[in-house]
């Protein structure tokens, strides 16, 4: 299997990683699974993905978690770091999500696709003891149970946003909303600009609404 980067970045990839969502989600107050659309937005998550040096060694989680969040909320003011004693369930995301990403290679908008940021912090009672090989498994689980789901409805998901929120910052009606997601409408033939809303709110490429975006 080919890893994302090479292995000599994991250890710090991990540790920022885990700083940057236990900081956003408990001293910033963002909700996990919009911070992890921030993450994407912002262009870092691709970053992250490559192993560009200057993001996973050159900034510490917190520098990490500045940069995305004035990208996109530029005049936010932010607290300053709670260090606390132990790990959170947050940061014990972070870190075992990195190690998948390193270890599969996909991309992190695909990741959290089928499993969101709620849903992965949500394992930590069961799963921060064990080998992350287990993560690794019960993550790939996941993906292969996702597959039903249309990939509207997936990515809506994972940014934690309600079909009714979706319509109300996008403008797409929300009964097309529910037929594309119930595949009663066919998403491949829905116009441009209905795309463009959608994956504008959603944070992702038009071609990743599509379920069969080469025919």
């Amino acid at each position: 299997m080919t890893h994302a980067y090479s292995k000599s970045y994991l250890s710090n990839a991990k540790i920022r990683l885990a700083q940057f969502f236990d900081y956003a989600i408990n001293d910033c107050g963002f909700k996990s699974d919009w911070i992890t659309n921030l993450f994407i937005i912002s262009g870092y998550a691709e970053q992250f993905e490559r192993g560009n040096p200057s993001v996973l060694s050159g900034l510490s989680g917190i520098e990490l978690a500045y940069e995305v969040i004035n990208k996109i909320y530029p005049e936010k003011k932010l607290p300053e770091p709670n260090f606390a004693k132990d790990k959170s369930p947050e940061y014990w995301a972070g870190w075992a999500l990195a190690e998948y990403q390193w270890y599969t290679g996909k991309r992190f908008k695909d990741i959290f696709e089928y499993a969101p940021l709620s849903k992965i912090i949500s394992m930590y009672s069961i799963y921060h003891e064990m080998d992350i090989s287990q993560f690794i498994e019960a993550i790939n689980k996941f993906y292969s149970e996702s597959n039903a789901d249309t990939k509207l409805k997936r990515i809506r998901e994972s940014r934690g946003l309600s079909q009714s929120e979706l319509a109300l910052h996008s403008g797409v009606n929300l009964r097309s909303i529910q037929m594309y997601e119930q595949k009663a409408n066919d998403i491949d033939k829905a116009q441009a600009q209905t795309l463009y809303k959608l994956s504008r709110i959603l944070g992702c490429d038009i071609e990743d609404l599509l379920e069969n975006p080469m025919d």
